[in-house]
C-alpha cells in the first residue's frame, strides 16, 4: 500500500505564525519536481498491501536530502526533522508535529529503494528546471531557427574527476587479517554452537593471536622483518580458522546457521586471506580487486598521486559542471583514466540543453589526441596549452 503526496497548498503552525518563504528549505521544495518520480519509486516498493503505507518518494528523497545537507547520522536526521517545522514542511507534511515521522532505520529502506540511475535523473531535473526558470528572466539569443541553420555552440563545461571518501578506517595489511581473524573466530563460535557439551570445541588461539597483533599494533617503529613476521603468523591463525569452518559446514545444513551477513563475512575473508596469502608470498603490496574492507568489499584503493593523500579510498566520479549545476557522469568503484569520458560528457551536454558547449574547460590529462580531434570536429574550444614544443614567444601567434 503506497500513500501519494497530495499538492501541498500550506502548512499549519499550531503555536501560530507563518513559515519564511525566504527559507532555503522552502525555496528548495520548490525546485523539486516531487511527482515525476513517483511512479519509479512505486516499482522499488515490494509487498502485498497489507500493513501500513509506505513513505511517500518525498518523505523518502526529502530525508536523503536533510541528511547530506546536514551532515548528521541516521538517527540524529529524525530528530531534526521531528524538532524544525521547515523540514517537515520540506517533506510534504500538512502541519508540525513533534512526533518522529518514522523510526532512524526507515532511512536504511530510502536508500535501497532510491537506486543511483534514479538519483541521477532527479540531480539532473532539478538542475534542469531551476536553471530554466533562471533563463526565463533573460533575453537569449536562439539562432537555431532561422534559416534553417543548425544550432550554434553554446556555454562553458567544466571536467574533473575525484573520489569519494569511504567510511573506513585507513588500511593496512595487519588491521586487515586481524578483522578478518575475528570474524572466523565469531562463524566457528556459531557453527559449533549445536555441538556444545557433544564435541570439544575446536582451538582457535585467539588469545595469542591477539596479543602478537597488539604487540606490532602498539610499537611506535615497525620494522619491515617484524611486520612480515606478525603477518605470516595472522595468516597462520587465519588458515586454520578457514579449515576449521570448512570441517564444520561439512554437517547438513550447519551453514543455514549463518545469517546473510555472516555469510557474507564468510565469503569476504576466504578472498581477503587469499589476497593476503599471494601478495605474502610473491613479497608485493598490491593485487587485483583487493578488498580493503571487510564490511565494504567494494571499496577499492585508488591512486590519485596527491601530496595529502597519494592513494583514496571510495568511488571516482566524473563530473561536470554547467553555469553553477553539478552532473554526475560517471561512478565507479574501480580506478579508471577520466580522459575517457570527455566525449560522452560533452553528448550527455548536448542532450540536456539541445547544443555543443562553445568550450570545455578540463585539467591535463583531457587533453589527448582523440578528444582534441572530436573537439576541433566539432568546434569546441579545448582549453589549455597544445601538445608539442611551446610556442616562440617573440612570435605574432603566441602574442595573439
Amino acid at each position: 500500500m503506497y500513500s501519494h503526496n497530495e499538492k501541498q497548498l500550506e502548512f499549519f503552525l499550531p503555536f501560530g505564525g507563518q513559515l519564511s518563504p525566504d527559507n532555503r528549505w522552502v525555496k528548495l521544495a520548490g525546485i523539486i519536481p516531487w511527482a515525476e518520480f513517483e511512479t519509479k519509486y512505486c516499482k522499488t516498493l515490494k509487498g502485498a498491501g497489507d500493513g501500513p503505507p509506505a513513505k511517500s518518494v518525498r518523505v523518502a528523497l526529502g530525508a536523503l536530502i536533510i541528511k547530506e545537507r546536514l551532515g548528521t547520522s541516521d538517527r540524529e536526521t529524525v530528530e531534526q526533522i521531528r524538532e524544525n517545522p521547515y523540514l517537515q514542511y520540506f517533506l510534504g507534511f500538512k502541519e508540525y508535529s513533534g512526533k518522529a515521522p518514522f523510526h532512524p532505520t526507515s532511512l536504511v529502506n530510502f536508500r535501497k529503494r532510491l537506486s543511483r540511475d534514479i538519483l541521477t535523473e532527479i540531480n539532473d531535473a532539478i538542475a534542469l528546471k531551476d536553471k530554466a526558470e533562471k533563463q526565463k528572466s533573460k533575453q537569449r539569443d536562439d539562432d537555431s531557427d532561422i534559416d534553417g541553420l543548425p544550432p550554434v555552440n553554446k556555454g562553458k563545461l567544466l571536467l574533473d574527476a575525484t573520489c569519494t571518501p569511504a567510511d573506513i578506517t585507513f588500511p593496512t595489511d595487519l588491521k586487515l587479517l586481524n578483522k578478518a581473524r575475528e570474524k572466523s573466530e565469531e562463524i566457528i563460535d556459531i557453527l559449533h554452537a549445536p555441538y556444545i557439551g557433544i564435541q570439544k570445541k575446536p582451538r582457535t588461539y585467539r588469545r595469542q593471536a591477539r596479543k602478537n597483533f597488539l604487540a606490532v599494533a602498539k610499537s611506535k617503529r615497525l620494522s619491515k622483518g617484524k611486520r612480515r613476521k606478525t603477518i605470516r603468523k595472522q595468516l597462520g591463525y587465519m588458515a586454520r580458522n578457514l579449515k576449521t569452518i570448512t570441517q564444520l559446514s561439512k554437517e547438513k545444513d550447519a551453514l543455514f546457521a549463518l545469517d546473510r551477513r555472516q555469510y557474507k563475512n564468510l565469503l569476504v575473508i576466504n578472498e581477503v586471506y587469499r589476497q593476503q596469502q599471494w601478495m605474502y608470498e610473491h613479497h608485493e603490496n598490491k593485487i587485483s580487486d583487493r578488498i580493503v574492507s571487510i564490511s565494504q568489499p567494494h571499496v577499492r584503493p585508488i591512486k590519485r598521486g596527491k601530496a595529502g593523500a597519494s592513494t583514496e579510498f571510495g568511488a571516482k566520479i566524473s563530473v561536470s559542471l554547467v553555469d553553477g549545476y553539478c552532473f554526475l557522469d560517471r561512478l565507479d568503484w574501480d580506478n579508471y583514466n577520466e580522459s575517457g569520458d570527455l566525449i560522452s560528457q560533452v553528448y550527455s551536454y548536448k542532450k540536456r540543453f539541445g547544443f555543443y558547449p562553445s568550450s570545455v574547460h578540463a585539467d591535463k590529462i583531457y587533453r589527448n589526441r582523440a578528444n582534441r580531434k572530436f573537439c576541433k570536429k566539432h568546434n569546441i574550444r579545448l582549453s589549455g596549452t597544445p601538445p608539442g614544443r611551446p610556442p616562440n614567444p617573440s612570435s605574432a601567434k603566441y602574442s595573439q
